[in-house]
């Protein structure tokens, strides 16, 4: 299979294209052929590198947040929708090597499988040039995400919000009181 039209897409050509070919490897197309390597030792080491990176954008650009806000911002930037959402736009799901039983049950579209194969292409990233092609790699894919999700969609709960600041400032917990009981019990 010809990588060039991906490789063009991800802004990142590789030295070695065996890494590329792993972490599109799916562990039922491995099984199948007796490959000693699928893309899910990839998968494991990319998910680390993509926490690590945006933990360290999140942690320089937000000084004054604490950890537990940074921690929500986070969850929410790299979660399966945010992966599925740059794999599908990568066009990864057409360059998996599946499985026979996988590609008839429709793999391809699979969301757990392209998010893991976007985490497995970080991965394989990292092992062919190393941590900043890994950086500018994600920073790239997850730009708009960062971006949306931060201004639209970080401030969901805010009374966690306001107990998270309160605790931070006056390093207190709130007391809450119970002032009237309406409706029934449940």
């Amino acid at each position: 299979m010809d990588f060039k039209e991906l490789e063009k897409r991800m802004g990142y050509t590789y030295r070695d294209i065996k890494y590329l070919r792993t972490a599109l490897t799916h562990s039922s197309y491995a099984n199948e052929r007796n490959l000693k390597e699928s893309n899910e030792r990839l998968e494991f080491l990319g998910d680390a590198v993509l926490e690590l990176v945006i933990s360290e954008y999140l942690y320089k650009k937000y000084r004054g947040y604490a950890e537990g806000i940074l921690t929500k911002l986070r969850a929410g930037i790299v979660c399966e929708q945010s992966l599925v959402k740059v794999s599908r736009s990568l066009g990864i799901g057409q360059y998996l090597y599946l499985g026979k039983g996988e590609e008839m049950i429709g793999g391809r579209n699979r969301n757990s499988i392209l998010a893991d194969a976007f985490e497995a292409v970080i991965g394989s990233i990292y092992l062919d040039s190393g941590l900043r092609s890994a950086r500018d790699f994600i920073m790239k894919q997850f730009e708009c995400i960062m971006e949306d999700f931060i201004n639209h969609k970080a401030i969901m709960d805010y009374k966690t919000l306001l107990q998270e600041y309160v605790q931070s400032k006056y390093d207190k917990q709130p007391r809450y009181e119970l002032v009237k009981t309406e409706g029934p019990p449940h």
